[in-house]
This record gives structure tokens, sequence and C-alpha cells, in this order.
């Protein structure tokens, strides 16, 4: 198991926020989900680098495991978003750990 995943993995369980650079750009996520799509590891997450209109935009993108790079957990946790739902996004994907 890679250091990413583990970390990722240890951030839902704990509900602690990750700074991770993805595509380049540095991003703090609060990581609500991991699941399996065709073989990849994706996270379902609050990028709280974004710059949202109000809290009422917020809602998760998924990253691609592989795509994130330098990823650090942060002692600072987070309350999943209240409208969060422990689901697979897609019917093919297969949901392996959730807050």
């Amino acid at each position: 198991m890679n250091d990413t995943r583990m970390k990722m993995m240890e951030a839902i369980a704990r509900r602690r926020r990750v700074t991770a650079l993805y595509n380049g750009n540095q991003m703090t996520l609060a990581p609500h989900q991991m699941f399996e799509r065709r073989g990849d590891l994706f996270v379902s997450a609050l990028n709280l680098s974004k710059n949202w209109r109000s809290p009422d935009d917020w809602k998760l993108g998924h990253f691609k495991l592989d795509g994130l790079a330098v990823t650090e957990l942060q002692d600072e946790e987070f309350e999943p978003l209240p409208s969060f739902e422990a689901a697979a996004p897609h019917e093919d994907d297969t949901l392996l750990l959730a807050v």
C-alpha cells in the first residue's frame, strides 16, 4: 500500500484535513470517502482551497489517488458535509471507506 493511500485512509477514518498537490495545484482537502472505479482508486473530498461563493455551494470532488502528490495529513479536523451520504458515486464503483 502506498503512502498516499495510507494517509488518505487515515484522514477519512480520523476526519483530518490533508494537503496535497493535484495537477500541480496545492490543495487542502477534507476527504469523505474512498472508492474504486475500473481498478483505480479515487477519493471524494471537499476542496477547502477552492473559492466557493458560499458554504451552500460546497460539494465533493472526485480525485484520482494516482494524481495526488506530496500528501500530508494535518492536525485539523473537519466535519462531514451535512448532505453527505456514504455511497459510491456510480453504480459500477465500489465504496471502500467513508467517514
